[in-house]
């Protein structure tokens, strides 16, 4: 091997390691040797020697001396002459790592792919603009929402303008962005653009498509294969892909020229990572927002608390429909009680009657020959059962356990009878403990048990599932009732609409055990209630809640301005985030207090519980109930101030936790989407 001589010009380089070790997230001094002296630049991969093994890193800067008193060690090779880690993306990666007190080497992880050699002999050079035939994009959409040209304007002027956009019912979100995002690209600028899930990025890209060559639009998603991976984002890099689409993590995509950036639903909790520090890629966008100087619009048919927040401080501004708007595009919505769609079914005969508002919606639909939504909270049978007069949970007399009506093998009648969840009894006899009623209704109607009821009811009608593993995309312009989960809600071919929408069982989305329960239910009914036609031409909503619900009423009179005010009053007579800023910690009960202990919080820092943890979520790390005991949180809380401030206490914490080696199970959120 030959011998390794200290580079001319510089011979000392700043190696971030990538450790993910809270204690070492530090750079150490090596020298480079004078024969990769031209390609060891800040911001690309080498591999180092430390602790004596082979560890990846990426040098953050060079120079001429070093403060270390010993012998340095030289770096072992540079893994890629690209420079990956830029300035920008460093600034950027620096402020996360404050803001939820983690590791920069954990948000590296999230924000460069891992390298793949055959992507770096891709072509990377050629211009975008030929890279295909674009299109002079329509922007007249925007001209519906009050100061729409105005905020388009400054956008294509260059100018910072950051908007939270209330997508109107029945407008089409994806051409609006694909027409402006195009323009920007027209004009050189870069377009990063962030979606929750799959279905809406394949939307979007289809939109782009329309007015930009194919392969002028550029995807980042987690069904990407390692090469497509990383060469899409050294495309970025190399300033070749100006328009990037993604999920989560393409919010760190290197988009040259940052002029526009937006995300789509950002309470959706996928848009969270799910490994530590937890970002969201809705703070992601901010901060480069800020850091960048781009415009951002933070879009969604409903509107989050933390989405608020940033109107109400000035930062972003509304972007709402004209009530002229409104009119001419919102069905008709109607809330009609709990039993506005009755369902009763004669067990012996196997008959079923539906009547109620909500049904003579559906059937005034079908019979105009248009496609009736049916929006249903949860795929599956019949899971839950409760007393038919006073409401009262039915239990199982056995075991205690949820009785529920599941199918059980070939017979359709013995699913009919109340089965417990638990030991899977059959309890044919049941009557209520509280008012010994024998009647039963289902607190929740799973897809399958809708379908099967609306399908004796509705005879003659085409019944559509989508939801669970199979998902429907589209369906055609013609009478039929699609039973939907959340989510998996089909388009109409052609641009079309349904004619009416039947929002069932709201009780099991508003009576979920989280901090957020209004705020999605609020949005799941808005993305059903956007899928249906005006009411003009007979469009209707009917949701099967009580009409004093105030939520209910917000969505009726399509206020989600006014939900989202509602919503962070609430937070704030609490004092929950987004009005406070928040730290979950979870852990043992000796981690947790040995934390506390020896964390330097500031001043003005209230620290809450412990307490075991909410229900349904799930311990950190490997952790070891008979081992460690029942795990437990603590929320931290202190007021809106300096971002950084709390996570920046918090990880100095954990580093001194790394230092002293306490390997019991512990984890750090800060404001997570979920508190309980």
């Amino acid at each position: 091997m030959p011998k390794k001589t200290p580079a001319a010009v510089d011979p000392v380089v700043r190696v971030l390691p990538l450790l993910r070790v809270a204690h070492l997230d530090r750079a150490f001094d090596y020298y480079v040797d004078e024969a990769e002296s031209e390609v060891a630049q800040p911001g690309v991969r080498v591999r180092i020697r430390f602790n004596g093994q082979l560890q990846d890193g990426i040098i953050l800067a060079r120079g001429a001396e070093t403060e270390f008193q010993g012998t340095l060690r030289f770096i072992d090779r540079v893994v890629s002459p690209y420079p990956v880690y830029t300035e920008k993306l460093s600034a950027l990666v620096e402020s996360l790592a404050k803001r939820y007190g983690g590791a920069r080497s954990d948000i590296i992880r999230v924000a460069i792919p891992p390298r793949h050699a055959k992507a770096e002999e891709s072509d990377l050079t050629t211009p975008w603009e030929e890279l295909g035939e674009s299109v002079e994009p329509d922007l007249s959409g925007w001209s519906a929402y009050l100061h729409g040209e105005s905020f388009v304007d400054a956008v294509l002027a260059g100018n910072v303008a950051r908007a939270a956009w209330q997508i109107a019912p029945g407008d089409d979100w994806a051409s609006a962005l694909a027409a402006l995002g195009a323009k920007v690209a027209r004009d050189g600028g870069g377009v990063l653009m962030v979606v929750p899930n799959q279905k809406s990025l394949d939307r979007l890209e289809a939109a782009f498509r329309a007015v930009v060559g194919a392969k002028q639009v550029t995807t980042l998603a987690n069904s990407l294969g390692p090469q497509a991976r990383y060469r899409r984002y050294l495309s970025a890099l190399q300033g070749q892909a100006r328009i990037v689409l993604g999920t989560r993590s393409a919010a760190f995509a290197p988009v040259h020229d940052l002029r526009l950036a937006v995300i789509l639903d950002d309470g959706d909790d996928n848009l969270v990572d799910p490994l530590k520090p937890y970002v969201h890629a809705r703070e992601v966008l901010t901060t480069r927002s800020a850091l960048e100087h781009a415009s951002l619009i933070l879009a969604g048919h409903a509107r989050t608390a933390e989405t608020q927040l940033l109107v109400e401080s000035g930062w972003a501004h509304d972007l709402v429909a004209s009530a002229a708007t409104l009119h001419a595009r919102c069905p008709q919505i109607a809330a009609v009680g709990r039993y506005g769609l009755t369902i009763s079914r004669d067990m012996r005969g196997g008959t079923t009657s539906v009547s109620g508002p909500a049904y003579q919606a559906a059937r005034g639909a079908l019979e105009r020959g248009e496609p009736v939504l049916v929006q249903v909270p949860r795929k599956g049978y019949a899971p839950i059962l409760s007393c038919g007069n006073c409401g009262n949970p039915a239990r199982c007399r056995h075991c205690g356990g949820p009785l529920g009506m599941s199918q059980q093998g070939s017979d359709p009648e013995r699913g009919s009878l109340p089965t417990c969840a638990w030991c899977g009894r059959v309890d044919a006899k049941h009557r209520c403990t509280e008012c010994g009623s024998p009647k039963l209704r289902a607190i929740v109607l799973g897809t399958e048990r809708t379908a099967e009821e609306l399908g004796r009811a509705f005879t003659k009608t085409r019944i559509i599932v989508s939801g669970g593993n199979k998902v429907i995309d589209e369906i055609p312009f013609k009478p039929a009732l699609v039973i939907a989960t959340p989510g998996a809600e089909p388009h109409v071919e052609g641009g079309e609409r349904y004619g009416a929408a039947l929002l069932l069982e709201p009780g099991a989305l508003l009576g979920r055990q989280d901090m957020r329960a209004t705020e999605d239910a609020l949005d799941t009914w808005a993305h059903a209630v956007t899928l249906v036609s005006p009411a003009m031409k007979g469009g209707e909503v009917i949701i099967t809640a009580e009409p004093e619900l105030p939520v209910v009423d917000y969505l009726c009179r399509w206020d989600m301005v006014g939900a989202a005010q509602a919503e962070l009053a609430a937070r704030r007579e609490v004092r929950f985030p987004p009005a406070v800023h928040m730290a979950a910690v979870d852990g043992a009960h000796a981690s947790l207090e040995e934390f506390l202990r020896t964390a330097e919080l500031p001043d003005h820092a209230e620290v809450l519980g412990p307490v075991l943890l909410p229900v349904g979520v799930t311990p950190p790390g490997q952790y070891d109930e008979e081992k460690y005991g029942p795990a437990q949180r603590v929320l931290i809380r202190i007021p809106l101030g300096p971002r950084a401030q709390l996570g920046t206490a918090l990880r100095k914490a954990n580093a001194a936790r790394s230092i002293r080696k306490d390997d019991l199970p512990l984890r750090i959120q800060v404001d997570p989407i979920n508190i309980g």
